[in-house]
């Protein structure tokens, strides 16, 4: 595969123009897809490439747009519709939940639902409580979603054309904050496993599992452990839903310690979840207790100066995994 250098932006670009030329059943909509800024440049392009019939804007009706999402996608097209705002997604909810998680279902799965919605997490410079929430635990919470976050430009190009190309709906959780991150990409398309977690990093003395747009901390908290003589093993769960536990428990059953950061509030999280899974099946076997550092349970605030004090720091991380350790 021939390579090049792209930001994170870039690659969802690239992906999508890449389905759009190998399935002609794929089209793109929301709220200012084809306007100036086109979704932070990830749809930049694509009107003028494809047309106005496969890419176009829509009134501000999440409802109304969720429900032609998927009775589109129930007629045989693969819909990618896109929200600038994950908090956005909250009026569709009765569309999200009441029909499209449940169509296979109803219909023995007999019925199939290609959907991918795309949602964009505001995290940084002062979006406030009402354009930075990461709702995913919600539906990571419900039966019949795939729930997808990528942590860099390799990953939400492979990830977002295996979303498109499944059968399944799913939604792709995009952190704003890693839109400028740049790596080396092939040109060609190519698919990432969906439910297939990536070990970033081999370590012997704790796994670390993270996602989303807390990965690039994980990694730099992991690096600079081993200055200090720890091992961390990294894990990026990639895939929420389904949640890859066969590599956790792997990596755990090795290292026995286990840290969880997550880029979401802490209570009933993912991070919940996977500590519980992990005591359930080989709790006996660690060394010491697991922990989690996730968002406070509060309000994201719009002020600079306390947004920074709200998300957790690699100065925070490296401490939890010193004290998981106690070192």
């Amino acid at each position: 595969m021939s390579k090049n250098y792209i930001t994170f932006a870039e690659a969802i670009n690239k992906a999508t123009i890449q389905s759009m030329e190998l399935e002609k059943n794929v089209f793109v909509f929301g709220i200012g897809v084809d306007k100036h800024g086109n979704i932070f440049g990830t749809t930049k392009d694509i009107k003028e490439k494809f047309g106005s019939d496969r890419i176009f804007d829509t009134p501000s009706s999440e409802q109304a747009l969720t429900a032609l999402a998927a009775g589109a996608a129930n007629a045989g097209l693969r819909p990618i519709l896109i929200h600038q705002r994950l908090d956005f997604m909250i009026y569709s909810f009765d569309q999200i939940i009441n029909w499209i998680s449940l169509w296979s279902f109803k219909s023995s799965k007999k019925s199939k639902m290609p959907l991918t919605i795309r949602a964009v997490v505001g995290k940084g410079w002062g979006q406030g409580p009402q354009h930075a929430k990461s709702l995913h635990t919600i539906f990571a919470h419900i039966p019949g979603i795939q729930v997808v976050m990528p942590s860099t430009p390799y990953e939400a190009k492979g990830l977002l054309l295996s979303s498109i190309f499944s059968n399944d709906p799913t939604i792709f959780i995009e952190g704003r904050s890693l839109f400028s991150m740049e790596e080396e990409v092939p040109k060609e398309p190519y698919f990432i496993e969906l439910g297939k977690a990536k070990i970033c990093k081999k370590g012997e003395d704790i796994t670390l599992v993270s996602f989303g747009s807390a990965m690039p901390t994980a990694l730099e908290a992991a690096k600079d452990l081993s200055a200090l003589n720890l091992s961390v093993e990294v894990i990026d769960l990639r895939t929420i839903k389904p949640l890859d536990i066969t590599t956790i428990l792997q990596s755990v059953n090795k290292t026995r310690n286990l840290v969880v950061y997550e880029p979401g509030w802490k209570s009933f999280s993912i991070s919940s979840e996977i500590i519980a899974t992990v005591s359930e099946n080989i709790g006996s076997e660690l060394l010491n207790n697991p922990k989690r550092l996730c968002w406070p349970d509060s309000h994201i605030p719009m002020s600079t100066p306390l947004e920074k004090e709200f998300y957790p720091t690699k100065k925070e991380l490296i401490n939890e995994i010193k004290l998981t350790l106690k070192k």
